[in-house]
């Protein structure tokens, strides 16, 4: 068959299949990170993606195809003259390929949430706070020479935590790409400096200086790798690989001085949910951490 004869005889499945690979490629571009330059709030490609979608549903019954046909005599018996069968199949493949552009989860729909994602970045900020100021005062309850290496790993707590809450303020009112990367870079340096110092607790030979340090560490560590794990919800996958490179020390290496228990309360609480809820979003964050890798 003449490819270019079948176009003009069949406009709306050729329409489709044009539209389809447009989406496509679209999707495939924006999971890499390609953009091709800014329109509005989003990308060239995902507005590409997004308007190829839309006008395949407009397509989906062509306009030159008549509402309602009686169907031939002969149709009823088994056969169907001249090329009625063709017709029929032609929009059943165009249905079918519409449905399966509803069904493929698009790249540049991933982030349809993001406002919500947000909010609940916001919504941790307070707890975040909290648990640092938490930190500051409890040096004062280790031993003396304990003190002085708890207070240098966790010297920069106060000034990460600032940064990040005004980073997360500023996304929830603006969620530009350059808002998120600034977010992204900040909850990665935090987490990294979280880490260093529940390394550097662990080796606190006093019992009770290691108890007291290890806790109030570790709440902030919830909640860091909390809002992370929401950071990385709204990051396709070059973002999250750029992120993951710009984190040396890995979970693994933390993981034997993580008490799951206090993180499972910490979470619980927050959500106003039980922990035995709370102890599947964790596992579930940290196996999105482990296979992004961090």
């Amino acid at each position: 068959m003449n490819p270019f004869k079948n176009i003009f005889k069949h406009p709306g499945t050729s329409a489709a299949g044009v539209l389809i690979s447009i989406a496509t490629v679209s999707g495939v571009l924006a999971q890499q990170g390609v953009s091709f330059g800014s329109v509005g709030g989003g990308t060239v490609v995902s507005l590409a993606g997004a308007l190829a979608t839309a006008l395949l549903g407009l397509i989906a019954r062509d306009p030159r195809t008549p509402a309602a046909q009686p169907v031939p005599a002969d149709d009823r018996n088994g056969s169907c003259p001249g090329d009625c069968k063709s017709k029929s199949n032609s929009t059943a493949k165009l249905s079918a390929w519409l449905l399966l552009m509803l069904l493929i989860p698009l790249p540049w729909l991933e982030g349809c949430n993001a406002n919500d994602v947000a909010k609940d970045i916001v919504q941790w900020t307070p707890s975040l706070q909290s648990a640092v100021a938490t930190v500051d005062s409890t040096a004062i309850l280790l031993a003396r020479d304990d003190a002085p290496v708890f207070a240098a790993a966790t010297a920069g707590f106060d000034a990460a935590a600032n940064l990040l809450v005004t980073q997360a303020h500023a996304y929830l009112v603006n969620p530009t790409a350059n808002a998120l990367a600034l977010l992204q870079n900040q909850v990665v340096a935090f987490q990294q400096q979280v880490s260093f110092a529940l390394l550097k607790a662990a080796r606190i030979v006093d019992a009770a200086s290691q108890q007291h340090a290890m806790i109030a560490i570790q709440a902030v560590a919830t909640i860091v790798t909390a809002i992370l794990s929401l950071v990385q919800s709204i990051s396709n996958k070059a973002q999250m690989a750029q992120m993951s490179a710009n984190s040396p020390i890995k979970w693994t290496a933390i993981e034997p001085y993580i008490n799951q228990e206090q993180s499972a309360e910490i979470v619980a609480a927050h959500y106003n949910e039980d922990v035995a809820t709370a102890r599947h979003q964790i596992a579930e964050s940290q196996e999105l951490a482990i296979n992004s890798g961090f």
